[in-house]
């Protein structure tokens, strides 16, 4: 299974930088593991509804260019659906099982993904209702994606 990481923007923070290391040799053992970063675009502090759609569309353009017809695009939102570890685990399980080689995960910027990513997106998982900031959620899908790989093997985790 090759995993690709869609992700806006770059990691500043060493401590992030760090984490995302760990989780990335952690996950060789389990798949192949892609990291691909997208300019992001700056958004003004008073940004209006207009301005914020045009930067997530840019922003959108960049990811697409990324994506290939042949991966299933899980997008990361606030509004879809929630799982456990264990349900998150058996959907990578099962996609694997149904031919699907090659899985997307992509974590918009600040403002959120464009509406055409949201379009060509196959699942949209949501972690919480509420916001994290972008660069930390690389992390936490990275530990879970790792986690759900542990509970497919069966092997410890915890819980």
């Amino acid at each position: 299974m090759k995993i690709t990481l869609i992700t806006v923007g770059k990691i500043k923070e060493k401590y992030l930088k760090d984490a995302i290391a760990e989780y990335s040799k952690r996950l060789s053992r389990y798949c192949k593991l892609e990291l691909v970063e997208v300019a992001d675009e700056k958004t003004p502090d008073q940004a209006g509804e207009t301005l914020e759609e045009q930067i997530r569309d840019r922003e959108g353009e960049r990811i697409l260019k990324q994506i290939r017809e042949d991966m299933y695009v899980i997008t990361l939102e606030i509004g879809g659906k929630m799982l456990s570890s264990e349900e998150l685990a058996d959907k990578i399980e099962k996609l694997g099982i149904q031919g699907h080689s090659s899985i997307a995960f992509v974590i918009g910027g600040s403002i959120g993904l464009g509406k055409e990513v949201l379009a060509r997106s196959d699942f949209a998982l949501s972690f919480s209702k509420m916001t994290f900031p972008h660069q930390l959620m690389r992390v936490i899908l990275l530990e879970q994606v790792y986690r759900s790989y542990r509970i497919i093997n069966g092997e410890p985790y915890h819980k």
